[in-house]
């Protein structure tokens, strides 16, 4: 099934990448270089109002679905931006999707319009070392105090916590041997940043190093119990739809990224991440099981970002090597699309993880992780 865009569709895309046209591949090679946050950039999509554009129009923002925010985001990489454009505005599109699910009024109205007029900087504060994947294990424990909840432990990789005023954080509110299941005792909060209270440590990685990416380490974390999303012990479920919106804007960025360094045919990566985006659309899931000829295909958020992932991979190793050594030098910019596409390869599930998932689901073999 191929995917075409509407009118309304394309002009978004016409008007993303109108705005983006300001800020040219130099100015993307000089951010990556000093390794400063685009504040400019980020400033220039907030004042648009594009910030906002999956968010409720009650809260300021345009009320438009993830099919939107995936054609903006593919076209702020697309631009040259790549994912450090993205990144920037990544969480401020479907991170705080939680909050508009399960959170109270007051919250929402304290919380979304910031976030959509670009006041607000907040980082996605879930992975932890030694757990992976498995977030069901994750061990920073909110411990519940009179009037809140008092944090202490550690994360890692939580991009934006450098310049973030406002995190949205999983911690463990039910220690994991006193649960009856696995996905129990986690709970989700909103919250304020507090640099007394939360070392941010930079992480020094390959590419991508206008948006930083982080350790934290939390002590003595003040949250009060109105920053708790929804009810204490759900916020796994909570989180997963922030998640799974995730991995599908990822795989819009990847096919950006993947197309600003070389023009192929794209067609395949394309319908599959857009079919799930009108998946999830029209059911308000991301996977269907549709069983054809004795076997199962998935339609999945994960399976478009490996597809996506692949794809921006191979193009943008295909625009270095086409321009032999010199694809190597930093000035012609494909060395930087090339570092920057192992982005969404890698996060936030590797390719090798999720043939493991096929593997298991589709074809039945057993589980070999």
């Amino acid at each position: 099934m191929d995917f075409l865009f509407t009118e309304d569709q394309q002009n978004i895309r016409d008007a993303i990448l109108k705005l983006c046209s300001q800020y040219p591949d130099d100015y993307w090679l000089e951010q990556d270089q000093k390794a400063e946050f685009p504040e400019d950039f980020y400033r220039s999509l907030a004042d648009a109002g594009w910030l906002g554009i999956a968010m409720p129009e009650r809260f300021g923002g345009s009320g438009l679905g993830i099919t939107e925010a995936s054609i903006m985001m593919q076209a702020i990489a697309e631009s040259g931006a790549g994912m450090s454009g993205a990144s920037s505005v990544h969480i401020n599109i479907f991170g705080l999707e939680p909050l508009i699910l399960f959170g109270s009024e007051e919250q929402q109205q304290r919380a979304i319009p910031n976030i959509v007029a670009g006041a607000d900087k907040a980082c996605f504060a879930v992975t932890e070392p030694n757990v992976g994947l498995n977030t069901t294990q994750l061990k920073v424990r909110a411990e519940r105090k009179d009037g809140g909840y008092l944090v202490n432990g550690e994360k890692i990789w939580i991009s934006t916590a450098q310049v973030a005023n406002k995190m949205l954080l999983l911690a463990r509110t039910t220690p994991l041997d006193q649960i009856k299941r696995k996905t129990d005792g986690l709970s989700l909060f909103y919250t304020d940043f507090d640099r007394s209270k939360i070392e941010t440590r930079l992480i020094h990685k390959m590419g991508r190093h206008a948006v930083d990416s982080n350790m934290l380490f939390i002590e003595d974390l003040w949250v009060p119990e109105a920053d708790l999303i929804g009810e204490e012990g759900q916020g796994f479920k909570y989180i997963l739809e922030g998640l799974n919106p995730e991995r599908v804007l990822l795989a819009a960025e990847a096919i950006g990224l993947g197309r600003a360094a070389i023009k192929v045919d794209d067609r395949i990566s394309i319908s599959t991440v857009y079919r799930t985006v009108r998946l999830f659309e029209e059911s308000g899931i991301i996977e269907r099981h549709d069983f054809r000829d004795g076997r199962a295909r998935y339609e999945t958020s994960t399976e478009g970002k490996y597809l996506a992932g692949e794809f921006a991979f191979e193009a943008c190793h295909t625009a270095m090597l086409s321009m032999g050594g010199m694809g190597y030098a930093q000035e012609y910019h494909v060395e930087r699309y090339l570092r920057e596409s192992l982005i969404p390869r890698t996060a936030p599930v590797s390719p090798h993880m999720i043939l493991n998932f096929l593997a298991e689901k589709v074809l039945d073999l057993p589980k070999s992780y």
